[in-house]
């Protein structure tokens, strides 16, 4: 399975296309994703095992949207019970997903601290927002090439991400290799993801301005146009869910790879 190669003028298609799968059901979207919202704000608040456990269930979170996305793309119908999905069918891969995630942010950390990044790093990592600005301004003077490493470092790990939810979960891609077919995807495709990059910057800015108004359309938009780009980049000709064991949290897929 190799991603496509496409062109430039395809960031602006995912833009129009997402917004059209948007379109179809608006009012349920909303309704969805501040479900989602609020699941997040409430499983990240739990202290000390909050944000780890966010990060191990957000790939089986995606993959609900993804599926709503997928049914509106069908002629079917966007339902609650699609944000389910991902803990129905191949959750264990999709934990195991989100693990990778997680053990690499602590990495990429781990090695800001390790080129003089240990007071940003600690900063960053005390859970509250810092009042001081001079704690920041002296955090981030001595840590200039640890910012640099992270910003490049993350920029991978999220380029990886960025598509291997939706092939572990549509194509039953093993997740390590599926991090490689999603970084490989995004590297195929940099400057239409350039073009959609700087589009979507600009949607935010607009959607900002009247009362924040705009964001119930943009921030549907975000995950109608990345299943969008998905659906192009790896086009579904047999892609089919495979249904593996119930409880799949304890048992692996026994799909086959398609």
């Amino acid at each position: 399975m190799e991603p496509q190669r496409l062109p430039l003028r395809q960031g602006w298609e995912w833009i129009k296309q997402g917004y059209a799968l948007f379109i179809k059901a608006p009012l349920l979207w909303i309704v969805l994703l501040f479900i989602c919202m609020v699941a997040v704000v409430v499983i990240s608040s739990v202290p000390i095992v909050g944000q780890p456990l966010m990060s191990l269930l957000m790939p089986a979170i995606l993959v609900g949207l993804m599926a709503g996305c997928r049914a509106l793309s069908q002629g079917e119908e966007l339902e609650l019970a699609h944000l389910f999905s991902g803990f129905k069918q191949h959750t264990s891969q999709l934990v195991t997903l989100g693990g990778i995630s997680l053990v690499g942010q602590y990495l990429i950390l781990g090695l800001m601290m390790a080129v003089g990044g240990a007071t940003l790093v600690g900063v960053l990592m005390s859970g509250q927002p810092e009042t001081d600005p001079n704690v920041m301004v002296q955090a981030f003077a001595g840590a200039g090439f640890a910012v640099l490493l992270g910003i490049v470092l993350f920029s991978l790990l999220i380029m990886a991400m960025q598509f291997a939810p939706m092939l572990v979960y549509f194509r039953n891609v093993p997740p390590l290799q599926a991090m490689k077919l999603s970084l490989r995807a995004f590297l195929y495709n940099a400057l239409p993801m350039l073009l959609y990059g700087m589009t979507f910057a600009l949607l935010a800015i607009l959607a900002s301005l009247p009362m924040m108004l705009g964001w119930l359309v943009v921030l549907p938009m975000v995950f109608t146009t990345l299943y969008v780009s998905y659906s192009d980049i790896f086009p579904p000709l047999n892609e089919t869910v495979s249904t593996p064991p119930q409880n799949d949290m304890f048992k692996s897929d026994e799909s086959t790879f398609k």
